[in-house]
């Protein structure tokens, strides 16, 4: 059986016109079939596709799966934005009565926070699923994965919210910047990579690699990844509160608001904007 639904492609953590990471979203998909979500997130090629569905916890506002060209995440930061994005877009209320105009989405790791912060939104980091510092033997596997001297690893830290993420910290941008990573030996790891930058309105460069397509992929801009990162150091290495860049050498100008609130809550957040909008057939 077909559905014809509504469709949006936005951009995440864009502060211009097509400088984030696109996302593209599918509204009142409750009744396509695992089949049918996987099939159109192989399609769209793109990192990662959603489908809206209506909530199962009273609590939620909306559910949402989200979609890789491979397989179903639990938790991905840039399509928990961007959907939220959609849903207000399309005519969604938070019912939350708190004041902030919270949205509480239900994704597969549970209710996540996404609160409006003026013209951005930002979302609550769930907590980390691993953390902790990483065996002297990963820390070697993941310095040839990114062909950089064990030495030039200022610190590493697993910083996993759901996809994986291992964080390991470089001198500086300009080394996070130079990273070429060896396909080779990449295997299963997904690996983000910070350096602080000295001068510019960013206070970090990110750069995320994952395993696809018989080599690595670079992830444009990643929520879930600065999410993490900001959880191990927010507060200390970092600011409090900090603008990170992400794409840089993809082309794109990406940009994640991180802040950690006096609760020690930390808050990733950026601009949104619709690029298409429509409906598709599935």
């Amino acid at each position: 059986m077909t559905h014809t639904l509504a469709f949006r492609q936005v951009d995440v953590f864009a502060p211009g016109p097509l400088t984030g990471n696109p996302l593209a979203v599918v509204h009142d998909a409750d009744d396509l079939t695992d089949d049918q979500m996987a099939a159109f997130a192989r399609w769209t090629n793109l990192s990662e596709t959603t489908f809206l569905l209506a909530p199962t916890d009273p609590a939620a506002d909306y559910r949402v799966r989200i979609w890789t060209p491979t397989g179903e995440l639990p938790f991905a930061g840039h399509p928990t934005l961007g959907t939220a994005h959609a849903w207000r877009e399309a005519g969604g209320v938070a019912q939350a009565a708190d004041g902030a105009g919270d949205i509480v989405q239900e994704c597969g790791v549970g209710l996540v926070t996404v609160r409006p912060d003026g013209a951005r939104l930002a979302f609550a980091a769930p907590p980390l699923l691993r953390s902790g510092p990483v065996a002297p033997d990963d820390l070697a596997a993941l310095a040839r994965a990114l062909r950089v001297d064990a030495d030039d690893v200022v610190d590493a830290a697993w910083i996993d919210n759901g996809p994986g993420w291992v964080g390991v910290r470089l001198a500086d941008a300009a080394a996070v910047l130079a990273v070429r990573p060896d396909p080779a030996v990449i295997d299963d790891w997904k690996i983000g990579v910070v350096g602080e930058h000295t001068a510019g309105d960013a206070a970090v460069e990110v750069r995320a690699f994952l395993p696809g397509d018989g080599g690595v992929v670079e992830d444009p801009v990643t929520g879930s990844l600065n999410a993490g990162l900001a959880q191990w150091l927010a507060g200390t290495v970092l600011p409090d509160a900090y603008v990170a860049a992400q794409g840089t050498v993809l082309g794109r100008r990406g940009r994640v608001h991180v802040r950690r609130d006096g609760a020690g809550v930390v808050w990733v957040g950026g601009d949104v904007r619709t690029t298409v909008g429509g409906t598709v057939t599935l």
